[in-house]
């Protein structure tokens, strides 16, 4: 198994429309896949897929070894480009030993480890048996980790390939939980006398919320209601900003109506305000923008967001906690609870709804972040509810899995690779739940930009997790030593 047949095979999955929720096509991929390659294949009700190589001959007692990855992707894209997530492949280009998807998420998240999985399945590997197991929508909920059935997978070795930094060995991670806010309004005519103008946050870097988190990047709907508390306008006629929970908003916008005598002085604040935020995000984000954009008189029909719902609104965004909120006592540098403020967004129905997320390693912590946040939004009149909680996964130091992954490692490269916990949130928690026995860890090339259009793959850490996936596989009969 090489490296170049792994990237084939995930070049075609990038062609193959995977959103979270709407992964059809890719499962009828996998099947026929199975088909093709006459391998057992079984897909339960909630869409998760495994796939089973025998043993080979002579390596019938050897563990039974899982591989696993999620099979749906994250579907951003930049703003003006037009891209079709249900229907259009990913563009990407190969550029300085990178793949890259300029203008959306190329899917590497986690298609590289799809392609692993394939290149496994489709080689002359010789090993015990192999079964591999792909889940549906991870990105919005693990919930194709949450639906599975005692049953579905027989092994007792599970390798997750939904890392994304090669050297580094995953034996934990933090659990998740959802918080929404919702405001219901009314609307009240602008009427004449007033003008518009559109304020914009753009060019932020964004990134995924829990491994991207800690890195000093811009929240852009956050700055949006930084900059809209201190401007002296009169209506909010309309918000957007952000999108994915598991994704720090890029890019965030408002219509507002103000006095003409007024529209001078907001133009230089929010081109002042364009400074500020240039000097603030130098080192963490510094394409990020701050534009106001005049949009002429508003008409007599023009509606607005009733203004107390308005104001309520923009003072919670304002002052919800977003970022680091604690970091580990046990393993330096590790973020241990976390809290994104994804995304804000105006529904036909009347409400405004802000998504948001929390993480933490500790239970307690998880659960507070997500009171914390409720606390806020439920004194501005909001309703708040948490959803989508998941466990995380406790590091196992003593995992003879482990230890089989850094022997290999340092046969091959010559060097240790960190071992580490990820502040990301994995499947792994919710396995061991339902598989208690479980030996686990999580490993794979070189991902950046994951979650963000720009999102790359660094190839030749690709050669090097193929080789690593490819040693460990072959030695998995150490175990049962």
């Amino acid at each position: 198994m090489d490296s170049e047949k792994v990237l084939d095979l995930f070049k075609e999955i990038t062609q193959i429309p995977r959103e979270s929720g709407h992964e059809e096509q890719i499962i009828a991929y996998l099947q026929e896949f199975a088909r093709l390659h006459s391998l057992e294949c079984r897909t339960d009700e909630a869409g998760n897929v495994v796939i089973v190589k025998e043993a080979s001959p002579g390596y019938e007692n050897l563990p039974v070894v899982v591989l696993q990855s999620h099979s749906d992707m994250v579907c951003e894209k930049r703003s003006g480009v037009d891209h079709d997530f249900s229907k259009d492949p990913i563009r990407y280009v190969i550029e300085d030993g990178w793949m890259i998807a300029r203008d959306t998420t190329l899917g590497a998240d986690c298609g590289i480890g799809m392609a692993a999985q394939l290149a496994v399945l489709e080689s002359s590997l010789p090993a015990g048996r192999i079964e591999c197991l792909f889940t549906v929508s991870e990105e919005t909920g693990l919930d194709g980790a949450k639906a599975l059935k005692p049953g579905f997978i027989t092994g007792k070795i599970l390798i997750n390939l939904d890392s994304e930094d090669e050297g580094e060995l995953f034996v934990g991670c933090a659990g998740g939980l959802d918080t929404t806010a919702v405001f219901s309004y009314g609307t009240v005519p602008v009427g004449t006398g007033f003008e518009k103008a559109e304020i914009r946050i753009s060019g932020g870097a964004g990134g995924h919320s829990g491994d991207d988190i800690d890195k000093g990047r811009a929240n852009a709907v956050q700055l949006l209601a930084r900059l809209l508390y201190g401007l002296p306008y009169e209506y909010l006629c309309h918000i957007d900003g952000g999108n994915k929970r598991n994704a720090i908003a890029r890019e965030a916008s408002a219509v507002i109506a103000a006095a003409p005598e007024n529209m001078d002085f907001i133009e230089k604040a929010v081109s002042a305000f364009a400074g500020d935020i240039g000097s603030e995000y130098a080192a963490g984000d510094p394409e990020i923008k701050a534009s106001c954009r005049r949009l002429g008189p508003a008409g007599s029909d023009t509606p607005a967001i009733e203004p107390s719902v308005a104001e309520s609104l923009v003072a919670s965004l304002f002052a919800a906690p977003h970022g680091v909120l604690a970091m580990s006592g046990d393993i330096k540098g590790l973020v241990e609870t976390s809290t994104n403020l994804a995304s804000v967004k105006m529904t036909p129905d009347g409400r405004i709804r802000v998504g948001t997320s929390q993480r933490s390693s500790v239970t307690s912590g998880r659960r507070a972040a997500g009171q914390k946040v409720e606390a806020v939004f439920r004194l501005a009149g909001a309703e708040v509810s948490h959803e989508s909680e998941y466990p995380g996964w406790k590091p196992k130091m003593d995992s003879p899995l482990l230890e089989l992954c850094r022997s290999s490692y340092r046969k091959l490269f010559g060097k240790e690779p960190v071992v580490r916990a990820i502040h990301a949130g994995l499947e792994c928690g919710l396995f061991l739940d339902k598989y208690p026995d479980l030996d686990m860890i999580s490993f794979g090339p070189t991902l950046r930009c994951v979650h963000a259009p720009g999102e790359r793959l660094d190839l030749a850490s690709l050669e090097k997790f193929t080789a690593l996936l490819t040693e460990v596989v072959n030695n998995i009969s150490e175990l049962g030593k």
